[in-house]
């Protein structure tokens, strides 16, 4: 079975197994070789090839049989030229060439999937955009899917083991994981203590909650499920089955049973959960309903989980990060739930026993860790980039932007040298690692599992045992194309708006608890020092 990425007309970022999505904001969102027609505020200034009415148009070689509909706006309107499709083609293939020049080199060959890109009908692509559109989340429903290209990215799907074949009738579980940054920054660049104290998505998740994006509050923290120490990774992966949000799904021979359902409980989630996978873990049927059955259960995924997060032999080139600054910084993220309630016990929390260096969360770490200078150190850099192409507009393909993602990009993400030379060059380098780097933080991991037979002989693939059964596995990463080098501003903004929000919200109330406890204890002390 294969799945199919189809492209947004800007050829923006494409989704898994899924339709890729151009902005329903004409405004905000380029649309590659697109017209705007509305106001002169909408026109699109990506690509910098694109033909536009600020570059003047041959009206005698103007043919209206080349360009079509492409969707509107409240104050706009775009139609698209053929030209458009063979940008997409360019953007798909680099998606292509980056996650097998790159991301193969960092993480390994098994666990990275490129696929190839692929032609398909216009009719058939209509036809099935139709189709699945009542299948959306609404929220994605404003997004507008491209319908005149025709290419889309063709991959194996990772709902399923890849490594070798197996029968079909063979039930297969699958856990999709998105661990998300596991350090805490270490730059000397970062202005705001509290970064070196508390990690990005602890922080983030107050952030989510206020503006309505969650619920509640998850009691997941990378920082844990990094850490190496099986206790600590057990109460992430807990975290996360009891708050799943985006982070974690689990689908059943390739359907979703299990992922974010804000409007059901917890524990009814882990019920109707335990059933899906009681098959699995006891397949003779030895527990009875139940809450003792169903915590077992749970229990069972989570140290299966955990035991093939911390295999792997897939050797991949992240070793040569090794002689970078290392991870450095605290082990422990002090917003941790795992670490606080600890602390109230007077315990210390156990530190990092260290990832095994073949397995998955090493190498993806040691990827993440290519953010050297945070994004405070990062951005006027980006803006030095920036003058410097405002200077020479034509140079943006020299300097490999938008690709080509070869060898030679490859080898210059290796420098990790931190001292500034004031050049471009090494702007551009620290750039790109960061969007290197930031692919690594916001990918996930597919952990595919399908029962041994009892009587299956002994070979090559991996195994992972449970308490009452066995299971060949095989671990993949998807979410790999690049992260756009438009996006640094932004980032750059959410970043201080996470931290501020922070500072102004939780920080503030610990302290005013910490400052009415010293309070107390003063006059206390006051008090016992007159009598």
């Amino acid at each position: 079975m294969l799945g199919a990425w189809l492209p947004a007309a800007s050829a923006c970022k494409c989704g898994r197994l899924g339709l890729a999505e151009a902005a329903a904001d004409r405004s905000s969102s380029p649309v590659g070789c697109g017209w705007f027609l509305g106001e002169p505020a909408a026109l699109s200034s990506w690509p910098r090839e694109a033909p536009g009415p600020h570059r003047g148009m041959d009206e005698g070689k103007m043919d209206e049989n080349e360009w079509g509909y492409h969707g509107e706006g409240n104050k706009s309107l775009v139609v698209a030229h053929a030209q458009t499709s063979e940008e997409i083609f360019q953007h798909l293939q680099n998606i292509v060439d980056f996650g097998k020049n790159v991301m193969k080199e960092f993480l390994g060959e098994n666990y990275v999937h490129c696929g190839e890109v692929v032609q398909l009908p216009l009719d058939f692509v209509k036809q099935l955009c139709l189709k699945i559109q009542c299948e959306r989340p609404e929220s994605r429903c404003d997004k507008d899917l491209d319908t005149l290209s025709g290419y889309a990215l063709c991959l194996p799907n990772l709902a399923r083991l890849q490594t070798y074949h197996f029968a079909e009738h063979r039930p297969i579980l699958c856990v999709e994981i998105k661990p998300k940054c596991g350090f805490i920054p270490f730059s000397s660049d970062v202005t705001h203590e509290m970064k070196h104290k508390v990690c990005r998505y602890c922080m983030h998740q107050h952030l989510k909650v206020a503006t309505g994006k969650w619920k509640q509050i998850s009691k997941y923290c990378p920082l844990d499920l990094y850490s190496g120490n099986k206790q600590r990774m057990y109460f992430a992966l807990k975290s996360l089955l009891q708050e799943a949000q985006n982070n974690l799904k689990i689908f059943k021979n390739g359907e979703l049973i299990y992922g974010c359902k804000d409007a059901r409980s917890p524990v009814a989630d882990w019920s109707e959960l335990a059933h899906h996978l009681k098959p699995f873990f006891f397949p003779s049927n030895g527990l009875a309903s139940g809450p003792h059955c169903t915590r077992a259960v749970i229990r069972e995924l989570v140290r299966v989980i955990t035991r093939v997060l911390l295999s792997g032999s897939d050797k991949g080139r992240a070793g040569a990060l090794r002689s970078g600054p290392g991870l450095r910084g605290p082990p422990v993220c002090e917003a941790s739930p795992f670490s606080r309630s600890l602390r109230c016990q007077g315990k210390n929390t156990p530190e990092r026993s260290g990832l095994p260096k073949g397995c998955l969360l090493y190498k993806t770490l040691q990827v993440q860790m290519l953010d050297l200078l945070d994004i405070e150190g990062l951005y006027p850099l980006y803006r030095r980039v920036e003058r410097y192409l405002e200077e020479f507009p034509e140079e943006r393909k020299t300097l490999q932007i938008d690709g080509p993602y070869d060898e030679a990009f490859y080898q210059r993400l290796l420098d990790l040298s931190t001292e500034d030379d004031g050049t471009v060059a090494f702007a551009l380098t620290k750039v790109q690692q960061y969007r290197v780097a930031m692919t690594a933080k916001d990918c996930s991991i597919m952990i595919a599992l399908s029962p041994c037979l009892q009587d299956a002989s002994s070979d090559q693939r991996p195994i992972v045992p449970s308490s009452r059964s066995r299971f060949a596995f095989s671990v993949s990463v998807l979410d790999l194309d690049l992260k756009p080098y438009e996006s640094i501003p932004h980032q750059y903004k959410l970043d201080g708006k996470i931290v501020n929000y922070y500072l102004k919200t939780v920080h503030a109330k610990d302290a005013t608890v910490m400052s009415t406890r010293f309070k107390e204890s003063e006059d206390c002390t006051l008090v016992l020092h007159k009598v």
